[in-house]
């Protein structure tokens, strides 16, 4: 499939919005990807982008509701009655619709639940039970299962009755079943291409398939995907009972909004969509992180005045504050997103807090130890041996200290089942910044006070 180049037609599409030309816009836009009608839309005004969307038909509607941001969704939603609506959640997957429905205000969703099928209605109930961000919140309730005691030419037969009757889209296993419908085994798609008609499904199955649970949480369920390589995976409950299924379109959605999460989240904006139009509420989403801040460095500010005498003693000690900060800072940074990354791809778990905090100290001993060299000669040429000792020490410190900051305080919040990347936020720089000056200064005044 060739990329779409948005900006070649973007400016065309926008001149057949203004000239409401039905016709032409829908010869342009109905062939196109809804991955690509998707990013037109997001690239529009928002009157034009509610025009463009009403033309679409329900099927593709439906298709290209599930590639936009919440932002767009919400005002389209707006936009549209409840019979358009219901018609759109009608042509939707079961996960997609859940998702859907969980967007929109609370008192549309009777009305439109009444208007689409009972089945389909019950089906996105269900969904709605568990939470968002869990193996139930991203599985599909549409799955081939079949006894173990089928036959290739029938489970053929069953894949192509739901594809014709668009039950359900992408198919990559079957699962096989017992009577009460508990997990037994999984057929592949190429092992049952390559079988006989009559091999039962029982002979070519494979009985060892790793399986998840509803509850589990999402960033789990695409590690577990990555680590086994797997397209598809069904979802069982506690007496395994096959529920639903998961595939790996949704595990490449949670990778990049996991991805996206712990990126706003180090930037301290972590509810803040890119698509969101309100200043207001971009403005409320950052300004609780920026108080973090703020209030942090008062208090840095208010130990800097504590130690008046110490730096109206030596002018240098507060020139060089700005060096010490920031190379504290930067090794917090370094140690965390190390270890975040780490427990976000699974690579690292809470047994490996010991040795990582230990190897985390040892790269920082060697770090500071070459800092503490380098400012010591440059110090020692431009003032005396004096002070190059107490930057010395300080900036040794402060980069050891910051290293343990930075590594324990993931692993610390993970352990107490919080998301680890809200440690690379304000809270990591913020505490290294007042840690950094009560240590440097500190030991400032200890060595000047003994005269060293």
């Amino acid at each position: 499939m060739k990329q779409l180049d948005i900006d070649n037609i973007l400016e065309d599409i926008e001149v057949l919005i203004e000239k409401r030309n039905t016709g032409a816009l829908q010869n342009i836009i109905i062939d196109l990807h809804p991955a690509d009608i998707a990013q037109i839309l997001s690239h529009i005004k928002k009157d034009e982008r509610s025009y463009l969307f009403s033309i679409l038909p329900p099927k593709i509607a439906s298709d290209v509701l599930s590639e936009l941001d919440p932002p767009i969704v919400e005002d389209l939603t707006e936009e549209l009655g409840v019979e358009k609506i219901s018609k759109i959640v009608d042509q939707m997957d079961s996960d997609d619709a859940a998702d859907f429905v969980s967007s929109i205000p609370e008192e549309m969703v009777p009305e439109i639940l009444d208007r689409i099928p009972e089945e389909d209605s019950n089906e996105i109930k269900e969904l709605l039970h568990y939470e968002e961000d869990t193996a139930g919140g991203i599985m599909a309730l549409e799955y081939v299962a079949l006894p173990m005691d089928a036959t290739v030419k029938q489970a053929i037969h069953e894949i192509r009755r739901l594809k014709a009757e668009q039950e359900i889209t992408d198919i990559y296993s079957i699962y096989v079943v017992d009577d009460e419908n508990r997990l037994l085994g999984v057929v592949s798609l190429s092992d049952l291409a390559l079988a006989e008609d009559f091999t039962q499904l029982k002979e070519i199955m494979k009985t060892d398939i790793p399986k998840i649970t509803p509850d589990m949480d999402q960033e789990e369920v695409a590690n577990i995907f990555s680590k086994y390589d797997l397209v598809s995976m069904p979802v069982v409950d506690q007496e395994n009972h096959l529920i639903g299924r998961i595939t790996i379109d949704d595990v490449v959605d949670v990778l990049e909004e996991e991805g996206s999460e712990d990126m706003a989240y180090i930037a301290g904006a972590p509810d803040e969509e890119i698509t969101e139009d309100s200043i207001f509420k971009l403005a409320r989403a950052r300004l609780p992180w920026l108080l973090v801040a703020f209030m942090g460095e008062l208090l840095a500010a208010f130990i800097l005045n504590q130690f008046d005498v110490t730096l109206q003693q030596k002018l240098m000690i507060a020139s060089f504050i700005p060096i010490i900060m920031a190379m504290g800072g930067s090794t917090a940074q370094q140690a965390s997103v190390i270890v975040i990354r780490g427990l976000a791809t699974g690579d690292l778990s809470l047994r490996d807090t010991g040795p990582r905090l230990l190897k985390e100290f040892r790269i920082s001993l060697l770090n500071s130890l070459f800092f503490a060299i380098v400012l010591f000669l440059i110090v020692y040429l431009w003032d005396s041996a004096y002070f190059a000792t107490i930057l010395a020490v300080s900036i040794f410190v402060v980069i050891n200290n910051a290293a343990i900051i930075g590594a324990l305080v993931p692993l610390t919040f993970k352990r107490l089942k919080i998301d680890p990347a809200l440690a690379a936020a304000p809270f990591i720089s913020t505490t290294n910044d007042i840690l950094g000056i009560l240590i440097y200064l500190t030991i400032s005044t200890l060595l000047l006070s003994h005269g060293i």
